[in-house]
């Protein structure tokens, strides 16, 4: 067996449209995954899936919006009775709608701890059971930097990564002694359509770049490593944690 090679195994990537979430579609599929990838619009998902397939891996869509509690059920029961078994669960769909304290409302607040916390454990809860009477399963959430520390006009943003962190180490209390791994990845800051705002002021991008030990912003295939190691059996005995990859911002 091969520690990293995940054929015959299937991945479901929530926020598969754009960012990390399509970064990690990109990887597992490479590492011989079938990956279904999941997100609201159907065209980005369509355009990842005829990429992926011309380069002869297996990827299939299924489109939802997961602001809506009510189609989380609906998504993962179609999973189920589509590709017959999910083995890898990747949450990674998110928001971050970078409001000022002062005048953030209840619904903002209720939307992003819903897309960003809510749903990945219930997504999950519902995954676990397939994943229990196979006796293997990896769930990869995505914490941030923010999980430890503040960023001006992150309030919500804040809570829901911090509450990724405890979640990701409940989670792994739950259900790691019935073959299911759970552990999040923290990323520093990457190009992606959350950090947008931080890539388009050059002298912000700097300076976040000069807080690194390396010494530079995240490229996306900087994730690929740790994303193939946390859903193989490579990290069979790594549970609970919360790994960054920052370049080592958090370390200076």
């Amino acid at each position: 067996m091969s520690l990293f090679d995940l054929t015959g195994k299937t991945a479901l990537i929530t926020g598969a449209t754009s960012g990390i979430g399509s970064q990690q579609a990109k990887a597992l599929s490479a590492a011989g995954a079938k990956v279904v990838l999941v997100g609201r619009r159907q065209d980005r998902l369509d355009a990842l899936c005829q990429e992926l397939q011309a380069q002869g891996r297996q990827a299939e869509s299924l489109a939802a919006d997961l602001l809506d509690s009510e189609q989380w059920e609906t998504l993962t029961l179609t999973a189920l009775a589509r590709f017959g078994r999910i083995d890898i669960l990747c949450n990674t769909a998110g928001m971050n709608p970078r409001q000022p304290a002062d005048s953030l409302t209840q619904k903002v607040w209720d939307e992003t701890l819903t897309l960003n916390l809510k749903a990945p454990f219930f997504i999950a809860q519902q995954l676990v059971p397939a994943m229990r009477e196979n006796g293997w399963g990896k769930i990869i959430n995505v914490a941030s930097l923010q999980s430890n520390r503040a960023f001006a006009n992150g309030l919500p943003y804040g809570a829901s990564k911090g509450g990724i962190s405890q979640l990701t180490r409940a989670m792994a209390e739950a259900w790691s002694s019935q073959g299911i791994g759970c552990n999040a990845i923290a990323p520093g800051f990457f190009p992606t359509e959350l950090t947008q705002a931080v890539f388009e002021q050059d002298e912000l991008s700097a300076q976040l770049a000069r807080q690194t030990a390396i010494g530079r912003n995240g490229q996306l295939s900087d994730l690929d490593g740790v994303c193939v190691f946390l859903a193989s059996h490579a990290s069979d005995y790594i549970t609970g944690q919360i790994i960054n990859i920052d370049g080592g911002f958090t370390a200076k």
